[in-house]
């Protein structure tokens, strides 16, 4: 039935805490809640959302989250709702010992956007222990003959909680003989001592058996009892009293082993063995102190027995006694406190709270990166810190609370340039001599598409022989990006670009994953010589950044076309006809070999020989001229019709070459004026220039054609009827030179002399002679010239 009763007494006061306590307040930035101990796994404990003004529904996407200093979670949020919760059962007494204010503080942390926010649980005690003594039973030892007012201490009941709910009060059985008297220590410790108030017959009784009740304050009330069992002996009827009830001492904390606390000491007015006394630690002293500290027995010294610490506790309590060697043994009993005085023997511990390790380089200044928590459990001077980052990085320290650091972006970030920032994080505080600690906070930068492509060189030349196989590569370009993963994957193209009318995409192309670029077809150097294209290339970043770069296609010239040979030319295969007279000398100049070649440089060079020759000492052709003189005088002898095989070569690698076939004919008694112009056709500066010579050569063939026509057309009218109707009469021939007419008789040559081709002969700039004979029948029908062909005279008719 009671434990029924108190069950229902703490779910009522639990629920009591969660709906008139539990109310939530925003002080100094930080949201606080006010819950009992020992709450069920689930708990309610408020709504974070709603208090914080926050959506609910992007908890979530925002990674709303909570974070303790110590690593602690004793509560949880549900992103569903936002309500905070209870993980596991909360024993205050376990988790905050004898604190006067327990608080769980915890961190609130938000990202995109980043906040933070600070929170604290306060932990209410609950009367949920009952006092206890150490041991059930307590034996005393009294004398008949102990005076009545004498105090006997007694083992005090404890209580783990806290507050009202510890120790309040104690309560004896009811005896005529004994009372119960209350004392409350400086710490708040009740203290309660048997009293003698009555003298003692050990004839009338010689044991007592008494019930001490401990009950705290709390509600309801709990309680617990001990028994005391008092044996009344006889004699040594006076107990040992201390010099003090209490001893006060203090020590620095890690004070070496064996290091004197304090020396208690304590008199009996007895003799002999009732006078000998023996110190030691009372039941009341906790295991901790007997572990911490040791007690002379015959000296009273208290040393330090294990080096002490500060932060683990800063005070003790200890409870000696002094025994005498009488019958009955009887005890004195004093209190000892220490204090401990801090020493600064703890560096501060530099703790971070990882918000995002990866930062984009495009980050505005101001931006949270990490949360820094710096804690010394060091006290006063000595637990005062300051920490500090270097100056030669992006990133500041901002102080958020006591010793809560914010660390945030001062400057603007790029990856390209460093990509992983290494910050040291230095803590130290103000204790004599200071003490430190560093720790290395990793950012790394994440890239952005900050950063177009770039190529090696702005313009790129690049030459390629003609003729070249259609898919070579001509030309790899390389662009980079100093961006990252897929900002640097570059892909090439060629830009919008016209060769010759034509899109440039026809001639060449690019790859676009490698850059190789390659042609199309096969380049002719005749017919393109070079072109200009724009190459692009395009990272992969959103947006796409691109830059293009010029390539120069510069066609080289390859050995692919054979000397063409313009002059003089042959019909229909047929070899060209020259006409050299008797008279020529040494050296006379007979005709010029012209000839072209559609390559260039060396390629276009031509070289002139004689490859076949009637009389091979009769002509000759200069080797880069191509004119061909007499190498000697003309004989009587000589044939009168000389065939000569002019080979033309260019000096390309392999050479190409042609001919060309030009029948002589040798006239005899033919004289011809040179002219004055002919000194300027042998001046080879006057000919350098071939189209200038074929433009010359041309206007003086027409020229000498119409001399020719004017000539016959003057024979045709002039001459004499009686010529006309003697038609066996011999021809008449006229030679002519500078214009002047001769008759002459000559012999008709042995060979027919072909006329076709007379208006293609490039003009002769030495004097020269022909002759021309008139039949019957040309006469009387029609002009000479305009025959398909002549038939050659009697040699007695010419």
């Amino acid at each position: 039935m009671a434990n029924s009763q108190s069950n229902n007494a703490l779910a009522f006061q639990t629920f009591a805490f969660i709906f008139l306590v539990c109310t939530p307040d925003l002080i100094s930035g930080q949201i606080r809640y006010s819950i009992p101990e020992e709450m069920e796994q689930g708990a309610f404990v408020g709504d974070i959302a709603r208090d914080l003004g926050l959506n609910v529904r992007q908890l979530s996407a925002r990674k709303f989250r909570l974070a303790s200093d110590d690593g602690r979670q004793y509560m949880k949020v549900s992103l569903d709702n936002g309500v905070l919760s209870i993980r596991e059962r909360i024993d205050r007494e376990h988790v905050c010992g004898q604190v006067a204010s327990c608080i769980l503080p915890f961190e609130i942390i938000i990202e995109n956007p980043l906040a933070m926010y600070r929170g604290e649980v306060e932990i209410l005690d609950i009367n949920d222990n009952s006092p206890s003594f150490p041991d059930s039973t307590i034996s005393l030892q009294m004398a008949e003959t102990i005076a009545p007012g004498v105090r006997f201490p007694l083992e005090s009941a404890e209580d783990p909680d806290f507050g009202i709910n510890t120790i309040a009060s104690y309560k004896l059985s009811s005896n005529e003989h004994f009372g119960l008297k209350m004392q409350t220590t400086e710490d708040g410790i009740k203290v309660a001592e048997l009293l003698l108030e009555k003298p003692l017959d050990r004839e009338q009784q010689s044991s007592f058996q008494l019930v001490l009740t401990a009950t705290d304050g709390g509600t309801p009330h709990r309680s617990g009892t001990a028994q005391i069992l008092i044996t009344v002996l006889d004699s040594n009827d006076n107990p040992p009293v201390f010099e003090h009830a209490i001893y006060r001492s203090s020590l620095t904390e890690n004070s070496p082993k064996g290091t004197l606390v304090i020396k208690v000491s304590a008199s009996d007015p007895d003799e002999g063995p009732n006078a000998e006394l023996t110190y030691s630690f009372s039941k009341l002293a906790s295991p901790r102190v007997r572990e911490l500290f040791r007690l002379d027995p015959h000296t009273g010294e208290i040393s330090v027995q294990t080096a002490l610490d500060f932060e683990e506790s800063n005070s003790y309590s200890l409870d000696v006694q002094a025994v005498d060697h009488g019958y009955p043994v009887i005890a004195g009993h004093s209190k000892v406190l220490i204090k401990v005085i801090d020493v600064n023997d703890n560096a501060p511990e530099i703790k971070v709270t990882s918000v995002s390790s990866m930062v984009p380089e495009d980050v505005a200044p101001g931006t949270l990166i990490t949360l820094i928590n710096v804690i010394d459990r060091d006290s006063g001077e000595n637990g005062q810190v300051d920490c500090q980052i270097p100056k030669n990085v992006p990133f500041k320290l901002q102080t958020s609370s006591s010793n809560h650091y914010k660390l945030i972006t001062s400057g603007l970030l790029d990856r390209e340039t460093v990509p992983m920032y290494n910050i040291p994080v230095l803590a130290w505080d103000s204790g004599s001599p200071s003490l430190s600690s560093n720790k290395t906070i990793q950012i790394s930068v994440s890239d952005i598409n900050d950063n177009a492509p770039r190529f090696a060189q702005t313009s790129y030349t690049v030459y390629v022989m003609e003729n070249n196989a259609p898919g070579a590569s001509v030309l790899v370009v390389t662009a980079l990006d100093p961006d990252a993963d897929q900002n640097s994957y570059i892909s090439y193209a060629m830009m919008a670009n016209l060769i010759q009318d034509v899109p440039a995409s026809t001639y060449i192309n690019v790859n676009s994953n490698n850059g190789d670029i390659y042609a199309l077809r096969s380049f002719d150097y005749e017919q393109l010589k070079n072109f200009q294209i724009q190459v692009q290339a395009r990272d992969g970043g959103v947006p796409p950044l691109s830059s293009s770069a010029t390539v120069n296609v510069i066609i080289l010239d390859q050995n692919d076309n054979a000397p063409v040979i313009v002059s003089p030319s042959a019909r229909s295969g047929s070899a060209a006809v020259e006409i050299v007279p008797q008279s020529a000398g040494q050296g006379y100049l007979v005709t010029k070999i012209i000839a072209t070649d559609a390559d260039s440089g060396q390629n276009a060079r031509l070289f002139y020989q004689v490859l076949k020759a009637t009389d091979a000492s009769l002509f000759n052709v200069g080797l880069n001229s191509g004119e061909i003189r007499t190498a000697r005088g003309i004989l009587e002898q000589d044939a009168i019709t000389q065939s000569l095989v002019i080979l033309v070569k260019d000096n390309g690698q392999p050479s190409l070459s042609n001919t060309a076939t030009i029948l002589f004919s040798i006239l005899a008694n033919v004289t011809e004026r040179f002219s004055e112009s002919s000194n300027l056709v042998r001046n080879p500066e006057y000919i350098s220039d071939l189209n200038l010579y074929l433009i010359i050569a041309l206007g003086s063939t027409t020229l000498i054609f119409l001399a020719i026509i004017i000539f016959l057309v003057g024979i045709k009218c002039k001459q004499d009827r009686s010529i006309i109707e003697d038609y066996n009469s011999p021809i008449c021939c006229y030679s002519r030179a500078d214009s002047n007419y001769t008759y002459a008789g000559r012999p008709a040559p042995t060979e027919p002399l072909n006329y076709n081709g007379v208006g293609e002969l490039v003009p002769n700039p030495e004097p020269y002679h022909y002759t021309v004979c008139l039949s019957p029948e040309s006469s009387k029908t029609d002009f000479l010239f305009l025959k398909p062909y002549i038939s050659p005279l009697p040699q007695e008719q010419c």
